[in-house]
């Protein structure tokens, strides 16, 4: 599917809007990835999921997707534990850095075109610092350089808090060194033992804000790109100083569309490592499967809050088992019956859905509606070769756009010899070798 209008809500301008690219043909996606200290929580799955989805979308309608998601591997936290384990800042991101993917792989996220740590990049952001400072954007002092909000007079827009409404000690770290209690910190002096390096203005590491903002520059060659994602509790303060940052350097919103997906609750009660009241993705995914994680989190649109219960996961995991049962009833109808056409349903409904705004649940739906007349026409199979054939199409096309891969694998070679040795024995009435059989294919999971 081609020139399919997409409507995307964006949080810059707080209105849904048609889908320009700057590039006809073309989509540059930048999501914020993690900070590697520690094992990632389910809500940091939310942004994986989303965004994945979105540009498997973006893919089925025909455009070509570069999509980054980074890491940051230099923070406090890592440092503070490489610290009290005795180990490197690198060891202990990269063993985070591969738990989270091995949690991203699980949930079939594609890998992104870039997946840049922030540690490669501390050379063009030292530079990227010197020419705000330049813009009279940023000050430096007593070895620390810090970002001058009062520069940028939309500051605020995104996150729609006006500097009057900021307090110190609530997001705003209290510094005596800023000219500005909401000036925040490009460059930080340490005197740890921490990991540093050197710069203009003394040994030290680079501020959250300022990674991201470099990374994009960096890799996207441009200071302004499609698409920038992310939680919604990134908006403020960090999405915030990023634009306030790109409107100093090079005088734009550093994206055309700012989108963030809601929170995840536990008990009614926003997810987060602060409030100790978090599941680690590892931990679901082992517990209740992948695919039950994926689906749970594209059923709700993305803009809206998750609430995690225990009734919400097990009716997942139901939904789960009834897509698996048609997707094998396919695999067995075509284990003795030719897949006769290739062609797909119409499939106008999920396209729209998915086109406005990304409402997954509502695509979802349809691919509801699709399993209950495949299961109507799997048992209504003569004479209905090529309809069957449309229908399982369409779905595997639907789950493939949602990302949704539910381990239903092709019969092999001997699977189909037992199944129809199986069906034989039925025809036959021969009780005991068919029930020998069943036995087989159930232990495969077949039947």
């Amino acid at each position: 599917m081609k020139n399919k209008d997409i409507y995307l809500f964006n949080s810059l301008t707080k209105q849904k809007e048609l889908f320009k690219p700057l590039r006809s043909g073309k989509v540059s996606m930048y999501v914020c990835g993690p900070t590697v200290y520690d094992y990632v929580h389910v809500g940091n799955m939310r942004p994986v999921v989303v965004f994945d989805t979105l540009r498997r979308f973006f893919e089925y309608c025909g455009y070509e997707v570069t999509f980054v998601s980074n890491y940051t591997d230099v923070d406090d936290r890592i440092i503070e534990k490489a610290l009290a384990t005795n180990k490197s800042e690198k060891e202990i991101s990269e063993y985070y850095i591969d738990a989270y993917d091995e949690s991203i792989k699980a949930l079939n996220a594609k890998r992104p075109s870039f997946a840049p740590k922030a540690t490669s990049h501390i050379e063009s952001m030292i530079k990227f610092i010197e020419t705000l400072i330049a813009n009279n954007a940023a000050y430096a002092k007593d070895g620390e350089v810090f970002f001058r909000v009062h520069a940028v007079k939309e500051y605020g827009e995104l996150s729609n808090i006006s500097q009057d409404d900021l307090q110190v000690g609530a997001r705003i770290e209290e510094n005596s060194k800023k000219e500005h209690p909401h000036d925040f910190l490009l460059w930080k002096k340490t005197s740890d033992n921490g990991i540093k390096w050197p710069s203009p203005w003394g040994e030290g590491r680079p501020g959250w804000h300022t990674e991201c903002v470099v990374m994009i520059n960096d890799i996207f060659d441009e200071p302004l790109i499609d698409i920038h994602g992310g939680g919604f509790d990134l908006k403020f303060p960090h999405h915030e100083n990023e634009i306030a940052q790109a409107k100093a350097f090079k005088n734009t919103t550093l994206a055309n569309y700012w989108l963030h997906n809601g929170f995840i609750n536990l008990n009614n009660q926003k997810m987060s490592k602060s409030l100790g009241n978090f599941v680690t993705a590892n931990d679901f995914i082992q517990k209740y499967g992948a695919s039950a994680l994926r689906l749970l989190l594209l059923s709700t649109h993305y803009r809206s809050p998750v609430n995690l219960s225990e009734d919400i996961i097990m009716n997942t995991q139901n939904e789960i088992d009834k897509l698996r049962r048609t997707l094998m009833a396919f695999n067995r109808y075509f284990a003795v019956n030719p897949k006769v056409s290739n062609d797909t349903l119409a499939l106008s409904k999920f396209e729209e859905a998915l086109s406005d705004d990304l409402n997954t649940p509502n695509a979802i739906s349809e691919i509801y509606t699709l399993v209950k007349d495949a299961n109507v026409a799997l048992r209504r199979s003569q004479n209905n070769e090529e309809n069957i054939a449309k229908l399982y199409n369409t779905l595997v096309l639907m789950l493939e756009v949602l990302g949704l891969d539910l381990g239903v694998k092709e019969l092999s070679e001997e699977d189909i010899k037992l199944l129809k040795d199986y069906e034989n024995a039925r025809l036959n009435k021969d009780f005991a070798k068919s029930d020998e059989l069943r036995n087989l294919l159930q232990a495969r999971g077949i039947l």
